[in-house]
Parts: C-alpha cells; structure tokens; sequence
C-alpha cells in the first residue's frame, strides 16, 4: 500500500523513532511502528476486512466522516487514523467504501476515538 502523511510534520515524527518514541512514549511508539510496517505490506485494504484485521481491528469511523476515515488499534483507547489517498473515493454501487480499491493512503494522526 502506498502511504502518505497529512503534513510534512507528521511524516518526521513517525519516520524518526527517537521522535516518535520522544511524542507517544515506547510502547505506543511500537505498535506504531508495527501498524505502519503491516500497512506498507498489504495490497489493499481488504487485506483488513474483519475478520482478516486481527489485533489491529481496523474499520470505519462514523464520527461525522463518510466514507473516508479509517483506524487501527494501537494502545487503548489510542488508535491510528487514516483515510484513502484516491480522488474519488473507491465506492461499492450500492454504497459504501470498497475496501479492496483502496491502495493508497493518507495517515491523518493518531487519537483517542472515545472522547
């Protein structure tokens, strides 16, 4: 999957550890690193379509967003927050983001979905 950051920032913060580490602490930092690693080797989302998402539980966010923000679990209540890099979005006939078309992402951040 291709990966891009919202700000050139926040490319700086995951691509250096010492800064990442420094920003979200180790353990989050870690799973981080490993998020990113598991996103970089999938061909499309679908490679995360429940059931296959495992321990990273990725989905949509309804939050106001459609269609275009998804996370990934990293320490709870902490998650990873990105949306498809396509212009327009990949979308089913009947509605919906089809996962398999999105092979290109942008990473928004990371935050805590709950509050």
């Amino acid at each position: 999957m291709d990966i891009v950051f919202r700000s050139n920032k926040l490319a700086k913060s995951f691509n250096e550890g010492s800064v990442l580490v420094k920003i979200h602490g180790k353990m989050r930092a870690k799973k981080i690193k490993l998020r990113m690693m598991e996103l970089r080797a999938a061909n499309s989302l679908m490679d995360f379509w429940p059931p296959k998402s495992g321990p990273a539980r990725c989905h949509e966010i309804s939050k106001g967003y459609r269609y275009n923000r998804l996370s990934v679990d990293l320490d709870h209540p902490y998650r990873l927050i990105f949306k498809p890099n396509h212009d327009p979005v990949p979308l089913h006939d009947e509605g919906g983001l089809d996962w398999s078309c999105v092979t290109a992402i942008t990473i928004l951040g990371v935050e805590d979905t709950h509050e």
